[in-house]
Formats: structure tokens, C-alpha cells, sequence
């Protein structure tokens, strides 16, 4: 029996870690689709940014209940799953609790500290349900924000509901766990005096005390399962789910953006053009003018690799939307939906790959099919969104290549766009008057 239990186990770690190597080559390959940027340099201040961001969760405590309670899931996560370790080797070897013998006082300890933290995330797990569905914060309603949709609101309560489900496996495994030992029944026996009680899942114990041993093998034997093969299975949905922020969010912060907020990235070519054209120094008027290619950017292939790695980012939480200016006036732009339709768009190239192959073209584009005019044209470029991201997504960066597509390829700025942009290069400022009257309001001060 523990051989065939070996033999399933062993199949279905597998099966998972097949489907999660091959998911995470599609989104690499996605990734990867975007333009090349080298983001190197400063290794010391990325990596100080990644650990407090990221690991530090720094941004997460602008709000300070729910940054602490995202810090219970979030440690929660790093350190239960520690036990997962022992739980594979337990899987793959036929053993029960492997490390128990050599650890000694030390386990029940950690055991403990992994119950605390699971009750913590349980807890939280149910808080943040009652937030979506009780208290209906605004920025989850599909109501208020067409992009939460039935698949977004669907997926965030199915990682909820699931990790609650996870943590009860968890408990009640232990607690059956440790009534088999106290009965001293089987290989259960052998850890007697060895592994006591823990101190959470001991308040289940009585609920499964009336049950027979064979009765009690069997809720053992089912928890163990379904912690381990739901373990598995959520890491393979996690690619799928917005949830895919528990393990991009390091990267992402790592190659955050380094420059001062409010600073345009130009494009090289352009600036040396116009380098050459006012005689400013710095480019080499005998090197041939590069091709500039397209002007911005219409589909996910014109972005670079950190806005397709930023897009797969996203946590949904919808702080940048919150604190978006536009949105708040009623306005149709919303920064999460210009990352979560920059997602999509990239997972439905990867099924078309899927179907067709790597030539795959259904004639969409990002601009237009996705993401339409009057979204991008809303953006006040105040850099709220940026400053909101927990980790470190800046919208605002695709927002801007989109529209310096449709202004320069396409010619489509509004009408009142043109004017400033007339007047900026005639009179070197957004007002339609001359630079010699620019100080005039002065004069008046000293009447």
C-alpha cells in the first residue's frame, strides 16, 4: 500500500512540475516578446529596492491594517511551505514525518510556529472575503470598475476560499496525526512521546476523537492528500492568477524603474536627430541616423520586456486605480485595466500559439482592441498609479507609448493637443502668446 501511495505521489509531482515548467515557458516566451531594455545597472540599489518592496512589503504598509494583514498570508506562505519539504520527501520515500527523529524538541516547535501562522492566515483568508463581499470596497465592485469582471472577482475568491481550504487540511492533519500517535497505532506509534500535541490543531482533536483508528487513518490519510496535491495545484492555477505576483513581484521590484518620477523616457533616435538639427553636442554627425522603427507603441511586441513583465505583475488590487484622478472624475480610464488588458492580450497570443503555432496573427492589436483611445487620452501623467503599486508597475509607461503611436503614426491627437503642441514649438510654451510678454504679469506687481 505505502508503495503504490509512492508511485501516485511520485506521478503526481511529475504531472505538476511538468505543467508548471511548461506554463512558465509560455509567460517567459511572453515576456520575452518585448522590446530589449537594459536594466543592469545599479545592481546594489535594485537589490535594496527589491528588499524593501518586495520582501519588506514598504508599500503595502501605506495602509497599515491591510498591509499587516497581507503580511500574515504573505509570511505565512513563505514559511508553511517550508514544511512542504518534508511532506515531498515523506511522498516520495514511504516515510511519516522524516525529520521528527533528528530534529528532536525543535520539531514541535516549528510545527507550532506553522500552526500559528496557518490560524493567522485562515483568519485573514476570511477577512479579506468579508471585505470583498460584506463590507464591498469600493475598488472590487464590478459596479464601479467594468474590469473586475466575473473571471477577476472569481479568481481572487477562489485563492481565498482555497488557501482556507489548504490550512484546514493542514490543522486537521495534524490533529488526526496526533491522535493515531497517542493511540499508539502503527508507524504513528513510533513518534510517541516524541511529538506531542500542537498547539492549534490539539482544539480539533475532540471533533475526531469519537472516530474508530481505521476511521481516523482515513481523515489522516485524506488531509495529507489534499494538502500536498492542492499545494501543487495551486502552484500550477497561480500561473494562471493574478496570484502570479507571489513570485514576479521580485523580479519586478528588482528591475524597477530607476529614474525621477515625471521624467519621459525619449526616444534615442529622435533626440539625436534633433541633437544634430540645433547643433547640441553629443551626437556623432558622421554616424548614419537609426531607423526608428515604429513610433511608440500600438501592440505588446512595440513595449519593452519589463511592461510585459510588469503586466504579468499586476495584483489587481486596484490602489492605482483608487488613486487615479481621471477615474475618480468618472473618467474611462483605469490603470489597472491598461495592465490587466496588456495581460490578456499576451494570453491570447499564447493560445493562438498554443493552436497554430508560433506564426500566430489574429490581426488584433493592444491599442484599439484592447485599449481604446479615450482611456489613454484621460492620463494626466500625475504618476499617482506609479507611486500607489505595491510593486512597483508603471502603467503610466505603456499609457505614454500608446499615445505617442497614435499622435505621431497615426496623426490622432485632440484638437486642443495640437494647439499646445503649436504653440510649444512656436513660442516655447503651452500659451499662445509671445515669449517676449511671458513676464508681463510681473510688471503689475510693482504698481
Amino acid at each position: 500500500m505505502v508503495f503504490f501511495e509512492q508511485i501516485l505521489f511520485v506521478l503526481a509531482l511529475a504531472a505538476a512540475g511538468w505543467f508548471l515548467t511548461r506554463r512558465i515557458g509560455l509567460i517567459r516566451r511572453a515576456i520575452l516578446l518585448g522590446r530589449p531594455e537594459d536594466r543592469s545597472d545599479h545592481p546594489g540599489e535594485r537589490l535594496n529596492i527589491m528588499l524593501r518592496v518586495a520582501f519588506g512589503q514598504k508599500k503595502m504598509m501605506t495602509k497599515p491594517l491591510v498591509g499587516l494583514m497581507h503580511f500574515v498570508i504573505y509570511l505565512g506562505f513563505i514559511i508553511i511551505n517550508i514544511e512542504v519539504l518534508e511532506i515531498i520527501l515523506d511522498g516520495i520515500f514511504g516515510t511519516h514525518r522524516l525529520f521528527a527523529p533528528y530534529l528532536g524538541g525543535v520539531y514541535p516547535f516549528i510545527i507550532n510556529t506553522f500552526e500559528i501562522l496557518a490560524l493567522g492566515v485562515l483568519l485573514v483568508c476570511v477577512g479579506f472575503l468579508a471585505r470583498r463581499y460584506v463590507a464591498k470596497v469600493a475598488r472590487f465592485q464590478p459596479e464601479r470598475h467594468r474590469e473586475m469582471g466575473r473571471w477577476p472577482r472569481t479568481d481572487a475568491t477562489l485563492i481565498l476560499v482555497f488557501e482556507i481550504l489548504l490550512m484546514t487540511a493542514f490543522l486537521t492533519w495534524n490533529a488526526s496525526d496526533s491522535l493515531l500517535r497517542e493511540r499508539g497505532f502503527g508507524h504513528y506509534g513510533e513518534l510517541r512521546g516524541t511529538v506531542g500535541s500542537f498547539v492549534v490543531s490539539r482544539f480539533i482533536e475532540p471533533l475526531l476523537s469519537g472516530l474508530g483508528d481505521p476511521g481516523l487513518v482515513a481523515v489522516e490519510r485524506f488531509t495529507w492528500w489534499f494538502h500536498i496535491l492542492g499545494i501543487l495545484g495551486f502552484a500550477v492555477y497561480l500561473t494562471y492568477s493574478k496570484h502570479l505576483h507571489i513570485g514576479l513581484a521580485f523580479p519586478n521590484t528588482y528591475y524597477s524603474d530607476l529614474r525621477p518620477k515625471g521624467q519621459i523616457k525619449n526616444m534615442p533616435e529622435i533626440t539625436k536627430e534633433v541633437q544634430l538639427a540645433l547643433g547640441i553636442p553629443g551626437a556623432d554627425p558622421t554616424e548614419p541616423p537609426a531607423e526608428p522603427g515604429r513610433f511608440g507603441a500600438k501592440d505588446v511586441r512595440d513595449l519593452s520586456w519589463k511592461n510585459l513583465m510588469d503586466a504579468y505583475s499586476c495584483t489587481e488590487c486596484g490602489r492605482c486605480t483608487a488613486a487615479c484622478p481621471a477615474n475618480l472624475t468618472g473618467k474611462k480610464l483605469s490603470p489597472r485595466k491598461i495592465m490587466m488588458d496588456t495581460r490578456d492580450r499576451l494570453e491570447d497570443l499564447q493560445r493562438g500559439w498554443q493552436k497554430t503555432g508560433p506564426d500566430f496573427d489574429d490581426g488584433k492589436s493592444l491599442l484599439g482592441d484592447y485599449i481604446t483611445a479615450e482611456e489613454i487620452n484621460a492620463c494626466t501623467t500625475c504618476q499617482a498609479c506609479v507611486q500607489e503599486c505595491p510593486v512597483n508597475i508603471n502603467p503610466l509607461d505603456i499609457i505614454q507609448q500608446l499615445r505617442r503611436y497614435r499622435i505621431m503614426e497615426e496623426a490622432q491627437a485632440p484638437g486642443s493637443w495640437n494647439a499646445m503642441f503649436s504653440n510649444i514649438e512656436n513660442n516655447m510654451a503651452p500659451w499662445k502668446f509671445s515669449p517676449s510678454d511671458r513676464f508681463n504679469w510681473a510688471d503689475q506687481l510693482k504698481q
